[in-house]
């Protein structure tokens, strides 16, 4: 990828894999967050996709969230409550680093570039939060892979650029929420303007395209209900 390049694509497939491949050259894997598939199905969708077709992914729950999170219903290995604390907001435990491993091998047969770790709203800039943050990216093996974070909720400006540089995290971002602050390209996260049920005006993706324009590339991916539509515009102002 050049410098200054911009990339669009959705989180998730919103249409068949081969119909999308023809649209696209870049897609962020969402069944990962949820349910990490079998390797094999990752080797699978990396042989089906066109050589320079990219991957991105978002990490497996179990590093970021709560057991008590509601995403955990569609994860087929309940967790008993005696166990929730082994679990989530980046604990340093061999619960949370198996996990860990198990998504970057995910990541290794999908040919995968990037990796984006999620955080819920919950998650917040408490002491004991970002000490689990420094222990977990500080010991963690990257694979060579570029790893973003997205917090969520209140989290001052300088806190996130300071975590972002000090762990070398991208900071990825809805750009109607917030601007990155680190990293060397940027990532867009566009979950719809008030929800996922958005979908955005020509104004709106004029923007985001004007945000998009950088001497970093840049990549943009819409994860809202008229996600392919939506993408496919901006493409075309892209173009034009």
């Amino acid at each position: 990828m050049e410098k200054g390049e911009i990339k669009i694509g959705c989180c998730g497939f919103p249409l068949a894999r081969e119909k999308y491949f023809r649209l696209f050259s870049l897609v962020e894997i969402q069944q990962t967050f949820y349910q990490l598939p079998k390797y094999e199905t990752a080797r699978k969708w990396r042989q089906t996709a066109p050589p320079a077709f990219e991957f991105t992914l978002k990490a497996w729950q179990l590093i970021t969230h709560e057991p008590t999170s509601p995403t955990y219903r569609r994860l087929r290995k309940r967790i008993p409550p005696g166990l929730f604390r082994r679990y989530g907001s980046f604990r340093p435990t061999e619960e949370v680093l198996e996990a860990w491993d198990q998504t970057l091998q995910f990541a290794r047969n999908l040919g995968a570039s990037i990796v984006v770790f999620q955080c819920p709203a919950s998650f917040r800039p408490e002491r004991e939060n970002i000490d689990n943050m420094h222990r977990f990216f500080g010991h963690i093996d990257r694979g060579g892979l570029r790893l973003a974070w997205e917090p969520r909720g209140d989290w001052p400006e300088d806190v996130v650029r300071g975590i972002a540089q000090d762990l070398n995290l991208i900071h990825a971002v809805d750009p109607f929420q917030g601007r990155p602050l680190y990293g060397t390209l940027q990532y867009f996260r566009l979950h719809g303007i008030g929800g996922y049920g958005h979908r955005y005006t020509d104004g709106e993706l004029k923007k985001v395209l004007s945000w998009a324009l950088s001497d970093r590339m840049t990549y943009v991916l819409f994860n809202n209900r008229g996600m392919k539509e939506d993408a496919l515009r901006l493409k075309e102002f892209l173009g034009s």
